[in-house]
């Protein structure tokens, strides 16, 4: 049987474990190889990302597996690269991403197991009535979060709610975040179509944007720091408002690497 040699490294960032196929890997396989390594029960891994050459003159690349953008596997990617790099801690890395039309600047301390990166401003944020619940729905370009309080997290409410997204253009993954907002507690669980994955994930760095936004919604203008604790960890997200409007935001937190393995993956 034909097989396919590969290099790939685990991630940790905050409990969204993230694998890295360090090794190319053409489009028409991947669906293949995806399913494959995250079927792989010693990994125990959510999602997936390719790391390619860049195209728009970063200092690295990786593509998801389902073409969304991920502000972990970005921050985790930033970890990867200044350890394959030999950079001294701490880093900065200019990196390029699936779902994101430009540069995204990231940081990486491999010293303090930490690392932050930079993510994309809401296109839209608006409450909803869905499920029988208000919401906030927020809009990052290619992937969605409904932000809903006081809702006991379920698959089934994801699914009632579930046609809010398909009237978003563009979007690569979308979730519900279940957030408990005196704990700052968040449940999330999220859909990459192209991937055919739905995850409870063990943190969520768009989710916690989306969170972190639906909190600060009629917040006077200023810069806002909110730790998110998830099932796995927790994630920092720092925003700024301006004019009411979100006008930077980043998500940071801790991040470990194992060390590369080879898979031989059948084709």
């Amino acid at each position: 049987m034909e097989q396919l040699t590969l290099r790939v490294l685990r991630a940790d960032p905050a409990g969204n474990i993230t694998l890295y196929v360090l090794d190319p890997v053409e489009p028409a396989l991947r669906p293949k190889v995806t399913s494959y390594l995250l079927d792989m029960p010693q990994f125990k891994a959510e999602q997936l990302a390719y790391c390619c050459s860049p195209v728009m003159g970063g200092q690295g690349r990786i593509e998801m597996a389902g073409g969304e953008f991920c502000g972990n596997a970005t921050r985790a990617f930033a970890m990867v690269m200044q350890q394959e790099m030999g950079v001294p801690s701490p880093s900065s890395m200019s990196l390029e991403v699936s779902g994101c039309d430009h540069l995204v600047t990231a940081f990486s301390d491999l010293e303090a197991g930490a690392a932050e990166s930079e993510m994309p401003l809401p296109r839209s944020v608006r409450t909803v009535q869905a499920g029988g619940q208000t919401g906030v729905l927020v809009d990052l370009e290619g992937i969605a979060h409904l932000v809903v309080e006081q809702v006991p997290p379920s698959l089934e409410f994801f699914q009632e709610v579930e046609p809010l997204f398909q009237e978003i253009p563009g979007l690569e993954a979308y979730g519900v975040m279940f957030l408990d907002r005196p704990s700052s507690h968040i449940t999330p669980l999220v859909k990459v179509p192209a991937a055919n994955t739905l995850v409870w994930e063990g943190s969520c760095g768009s989710g916690s944007v989306a969170s972190a936004i639906a909190c600060a919604l009629g917040a006077p203008d200023g810069q806002y720091a909110q730790d998110l604790i998830q099932p796995a960890g927790v994630i920092r997200v720092k925003l700024t408002l301006d004019l009411g409007q979100v006008t930077q935001v980043s998500i940071g937190g801790p991040v470990t690497l194992d060390a590369p393995v080879t898979v031989n993956v059948p084709l």
